[in-house]
């Protein structure tokens, strides 16, 4: 009998891990479930150790399979390098929590030696925003969201993602190789059964990309959706991953206490990432994510 379970419960694993695309989405369950997808590997051991206690080869063999889907999966994650280089923008995005008692902090610490800070979840009048002001001559900011620039913005304008109230902003920064137009976003929640509105936004942010003729692109922000959610793919491609290109690990920043997944991200286009990470937020529940990235020379309009 516990061979047979060994057996089952490996095959499944295995197929969840390599075929989670091909579920079901069970009214948004299963993309929740993809945002957690790195973290079935905890189970691997465990079914080893069984299986090495019946001396069956069958079963054996049976455990490894899981293990090998989940290190072809994730292996190079977790041993890739940052490529490193020369590197032009220094940018971070935080979700600083709207009861953030720290936030002063918080934004103090994350924006030190930046170029570029996004942050989301900002309280009108805070002292999140008083501080980050403070330290950048150059702003944007729309209800809950900003960003703070050491160059100049010389567009900026509310971005519409599909809510009644304002999540998303667009600027154009010029910076000393040429201009660079960057998004900030606060897509809407994710929760088992309720991620009809998140793929919404989602969509919205997909199309304003598809239309955004600029040669250099950021997206950074608090996208609501995990670097193994299969609705992510609407972003990447055509946008590039500053945690997979750059980063080293998984670069989870939610729950900030013990992250388990990763809904703040750094996207791009027309630029390349020498570097990534996440770093604590003083009393946020995200991490923040910060990434170094290379412009190239040339200065497109």
């Amino acid at each position: 009998m516990l061979r047979r379970s060994i057996i089952v419960v490996a095959g499944v694993l295995a197929l969840i891990l390599g075929g989670h695309r091909f579920l079901p989405e069970l009214g948004g369950f299963t993309p929740v479930l993809e945002s957690l997808l790195p973290w079935l590997g905890v189970a691997i051991p465990v079914l080893l150790i069984c299986a090495l206690a019946t001396r069956s080869w069958q079963v054996i063999f049976a455990a490894l399979l899981p293990a090998t889907v989940w290190g072809l999966m994730f292996g190079p994650t977790l041993l890739r390098s940052p490529p490193g280089g020369p590197s032009d923008l220094s940018v971070a995005t935080l979700n600083v929590g709207a009861a953030n008692a720290d936030s002063a902090e918080a934004v103090r610490s994350v924006s030190k030696g930046r170029d570029l800070v996004a942050v989301q979840e900002l309280t009108p009048g805070g002292p999140a925003a008083e501080v980050l002001s403070e330290r950048f001559p150059h702003h944007y900011r729309i209800a809950t969201v900003g960003l703070w620039s050491r160059f100049p913005i010389v567009e900026a304008r509310k971005a519409d993602i599909g809510l009644d109230w304002a999540r998303a902003l667009r600027a154009v920064v010029a910076t000393p190789k040429g201009r660079l137009t960057v998004y900030v976003m606060h897509l809407a929640s994710a929760r088992p059964g309720q991620t009809a509105q998140r793929d919404e936004t989602l969509a919205y942010a997909r199309r304003m990309i598809d239309k955004d003729d600029s040669a250099r692109l950021l997206l950074l922000g608090d996208l609501n959706t995990a670097t193994t959610d299969r609705k992510r793919s609407g972003l990447v491609p055509p946008l590039s991953d500053a945690q997979q290109e750059a980063g080293t690990g998984f670069g989870f920043t939610w729950p900030a206490a013990f992250p388990v997944t990763r809904p703040d991200h750094i996207l791009y286009r027309g630029l390349t990432a020498t570097g990534a990470g996440v770093e604590r937020a003083a009393g946020s529940d995200h991490r923040a994510a910060f990434a170094s990235l290379r412009l190239t020379s040339r200065k497109p309009d």
